[in-house]
């Protein structure tokens, strides 16, 4: 799999030498430039005023070494979390069309009511793989539609098909975007944002991100008066210009976090800045019908090996409930759960 410049930092070499290695090539230097200009024996021994000279030396060169990393302002245990980037970190790729046909054509055998979602990743797909790109880049989704259909559930399944891992961030729970981007250095809970996080635990440059029901985010105000809103902290991540060279605010470092596939979900756009819409046009998802809720029940309970008597009465639950918009994913997956319990339920004696 190819892999990327993730972080723009210049790793100091492992065989920088140290601070005494350089100090003894700097004496031994000293001394044969001292020979060599015909000095005698003993005005070319070091003084403590040339030991001293010698020490800065090494110590500038050690600084100047430091500062070319990018690095030099973090702490020893930052730094050592940064090296998992030393290589790079890996984009999982997307080969040929057929295989993005292939993804999109089981998203859409899963969930078909997802399909203007899975329309628009299937052409990102495909172009990308026309223009040559080492990964599918899709541009962020915003999936708005009525509660319960599926958005979350198509995202992972959409990693799962891309072989990446899914971050999935709820915006109710975490109306800031430190969540997202992290917090710098003072705050009493400073650190790096979870997508970074997750890529530093996975090494892979393009996960798939969930930010689910972002419009119940809100504005978070400090004390002094500062917004830290959601969505106004996800806009350099979301253009793929500034994602490219992102600015960590806890490592103070930039990160390449275009490849990122971003799906937010909302049930409306009620609340949402236009900024933020220019950037995401939403993709409008309709509600569930009876046909969507019965084939979704039969796909599981076939891949959790339900005998077919079960599912059927799981599908006359459905139906006897008059309008199926009352229905979620969630109610039928609640359902097969239980009926998955009661199959496997141990034998009392």
């Amino acid at each position: 799999m190819p892999r990327i410049k993730f972080a723009d930092v210049a790793f100091p070499d492992h065989n920088l030498p140290s601070a005494h290695d350089i100090e003894v090539r700097l004496r031994k230097f000293l001394d044969r430039f001292r020979e060599q200009i015909g000095s005698p024996k003993f005005d070319y021994a070091l003084s403590e005023a040339d030991r001293l000279k010698v020490r800065r030396r090494a110590a500038a060169y050690l600084s100047a070494a430091s500062r070319r990393s990018g690095i030099d302002h973090l702490d020893d245990k930052d730094r050592k979390k940064l090296q998992v980037f030393r290589g790079g970190a890996e984009l999982k790729c997307v080969e040929t069309e057929h295989r993005a046909d292939e993804i999109a054509s089981c998203l859409h055998t899963e969930m078909p009511w997802m399909a203007p979602a899975t329309e628009r990743l299937w052409h990102d797909m495909r172009a990308s793989v026309r223009n040559g790109d080492p990964a599918p880049l899709v541009r962020p989704m915003l999936l708005v539609g009525p509660p319960g259909i599926g958005k979350s559930y198509w995202s992972r399944l959409l990693g799962a098909q891309l072989s990446v891992p899914t971050t999935i961030i709820e915006a109710t729970g975490e109306p800031a975007s430190f969540v997202v981007t992290g917090s710098q250095k003072g705050w009493g809970s400073a650190g790096p944002g979870k997508v970074l996080e997750g890529i530093m635990a996975s090494q892979i440059a393009n996960p798939v991100v969930v930010v689910d029901e972002i419009e119940k985010a809100g504005p978070s105000v400090s004390t002094k008066g500062q917004s830290y809103d959601l969505s106004q902290g996800l806009l350099p991540l979301l253009e793929r210009l500034t994602a490219q060279s992102w600015s960590c605010p806890y490592y103070r470092v930039q990160f390449d976090m275009s490849w990122i596939t971003w799906i937010l979900t909302a049930n409306s756009v009620n609340g949402l800045p236009a900024p933020f819409l220019s950037r995401c046009p939403p993709i409008e998802l309709r509600a569930l019908t009876q046909e969507h809720l019965f084939g979704f029940a039969e796909r599981e309970g076939l891949r959790r090996d339900l005998p077919p008597d079960a599912v059927d009465a799981v599908k006359d639950v459905i139906m006897a409930i008059k309008t199926p918009h009352n229905v979620s994913l969630r109610s039928v997956i609640r359902m097969l759960d239980a009926v998955d319990q009661l199959m496997h339920r141990p034998a009392l004696h």
